[in-house]
């Protein structure tokens, strides 16, 4: 069945863009980017390119947790080299990729494993302790509910089987092996590492709407909310490549009673477009390093 989802996952998002995309397009066609959103668009590229470079050190620090011999001269340039990978049919060819260049650094099979695994869990985490953070709303004993529930599950009591889990499902291979490394304490410095990581992320999803309309102050909690669980959604949803499609369709529908759907098309569309063009600079200026060997 699960090819069968991800067709559907898939061919659900990009149906219902279009019917937005149709809908509205004349709403999009009429906006205009000057420039002050240019200026806007530019700082947002920066940004996420910050954004790509904080996560490659969060993964250094998750190999360093378990006491790997690795250098973040090597680290920062393998990851951003197979972050472009996940825009791949399948959305685990950078995984592969930093597991194939762990193991040819000297990490065992399992540790590398084992951190790709982690990495994504914890993005989750952040992501949805940030959007409860945001989120307003006048009974703040459910947000509390929500944040207390997020940060008991990534405990290691919780955590090391949803990696057993997640490891199930990934690496199938009869050659891969289960990682057999558990978390022996709570990953508190990784876990803050990436709720910045999430920050700077939807600080650069809020430039680029603002590159197309003006965003009131009141408006910053809704949309970094709207924005942690779009990106979570497009991370964990399968057949979607990158998100693309997922987050997009997510995004839309949690912002539609705040702004005009044709603002909110072309604001996905620049994000995504900045989105892409980070991850291709930051992977292109890593191919500089010799040193950094991914596959």
């Amino acid at each position: 069945m699960k090819p069968y989802l991800r067709w559907f996952v898939l061919g659900g998002t990009l149906f219902f863009l279009a019917k937005a995309l149709k809908d509205n397009w004349q709403q999009v066609a009429e906006i205009r980017i000057d420039g002050r959103g240019g200026i806007f668009l530019a700082i947002a590229l920066t940004v996420t390119i910050i954004a790509h470079l904080w996560s490659s050190v969060v993964w250094f620090s998750i190999l360093k947790e378990f006491n790997q011999p690795v250098k973040i001269s090597w680290a920062i340039p393998v990851y951003l080299k197979t972050n472009i990978a996940k825009y791949l049919p399948g959305n685990v060819w950078h995984f592969y990729g930093r597991i194939s260049a762990a193991t040819k650094a000297g990490i065992s099979v399992e540790i590398a494993t084992l951190s790709v695994l982690l990495e994504p869990l914890l993005m989750v985490a952040a992501a949805l302790i940030v959007a409860s953070i945001s989120y307003s709303q006048q009974s703040w004993a459910w947000q509390l509910l929500g944040l207390g529930a997020v940060l008991i599950g990534v405990h290691p009591k919780f955590l090391n089987p949803a990696i057993a889990f997640a490891s199930s499902l990934k690496f199938k291979e009869k050659k891969s092996k289960k990682p057999v490394f558990v978390l022996k304490k709570y990953p508190w410095r990784i876990l803050v590492a990436d709720i910045i990581f999430v920050g700077i992320r939807g600080t650069g999803f809020l430039l680029t709407l603002t590159s197309v309309t003006t965003v009131e102050i009141e408006q910053i909690n809704l949309l970094f909310s709207a924005f942690c669980l779009a990106w979570v959604l497009g991370l964990i949803v399968p057949g979607s490549p990158g998100g693309v499609g997922v987050f997009e369709a997510t995004a839309i529908a949690l912002l539609k009673n705040d702004f005009s759907p044709g603002i909110l098309l072309t604001a996905v569309a620049f994000y995504r477009l900045v989105s892409i063009l980070a991850e291709s600079l930051a992977a292109g200026v890593a191919c500089l390093d010799k040193n950094a060997v991914a596959e």
